[in-house]
């Protein structure tokens, strides 16, 4: 019997965290640039020194149940990453921005904790949980992708409407130009028409007249 296909293998996810604003940002995503992306990054932040793979085990956790999408906290704060981080609270009128003031002494990430062996029960757990998270940003991938195309469709449709409106009402435009020319070339017609006849009509009466002169003169001798 055939072999059953094989799955494509999927993508691991690392968390990445950057400051943008008012705001620390992390995500979980497959590479830097995926990261960017979703950071909607213009230059690559990484490359500045502003952005950085973390394995703050706190934030690795929170972009890791929801993989994919930009969590956020004040800039500079402990607080935790979530969807809809406040703006931090000691903004002040004018006082500098969040980059130019201080930041507060992150979390000691230089003291290791004694790493022990995990068991093969929590390891198993836990590529589980990175296979589930892989697979929730694969299919918050497609699901971004689907809306782009759906974007690009709307767009194109509304293009197509525009180019079929303005072809409608240059057609109709040239139709009463053309009616207006052809109007105005009958009435030329019909005045040269006119001319002529009165032309006719002006050397009939001066033969008449003449004739009719001449009459008159020689009954009065």
């Amino acid at each position: 019997m055939p072999g059953k296909p094989k799955k494509k293998p999927q993508r691991k996810l690392r968390t990445y965290q950057t400051s943008l604003g008012f705001y620390d940002q992390a995500v979980a995503a497959p590479s830097m640039k995926a990261a960017l992306e979703a950071w909607g990054a213009s230059s690559n932040l990484f490359h500045q020194g502003v952005a950085k793979e973390t394995e703050d085990p706190d934030v690795v956790a929170a972009t890791m149940a929801s993989p994919g999408v930009v969590l956020r906290r004040p800039v500079g704060s402990n607080d935790p990453f979530t969807e809809n981080a406040q703006l931090p609270t000691d903004l002040g009128d004018g006082e500098a921005s969040p980059k130019s003031r201080p930041k507060r002494k992150p979390r000691a990430e230089a003291k290791k904790r004694p790493v022990k062996a995990a068991p093969k029960t929590s390891r198993k757990a836990d590529d589980q949980a990175a296979r589930k998270a892989a697979a929730a940003f694969e299919k918050a991938e497609r699901r971004r992708e689907a809306e782009r195309r759906k974007e690009e469709d709307a767009r194109a449709k509304a293009r197509a409407r525009r180019d079929k409106a303005v072809a409608t009402a240059e057609a109709a435009l040239d139709e009463a130009r053309r009616e207006r020319e052809a109007r105005a070339a009958a009435i030329e017609a019909e005045r040269a028409a006119l001319d002529e006849r009165a032309e006719a009509e002006q050397t009939r009466w001066d033969k008449q007249r003449r004739k009719l002169e001449d009459a008159l003169r020689r009954a009065r001798e």
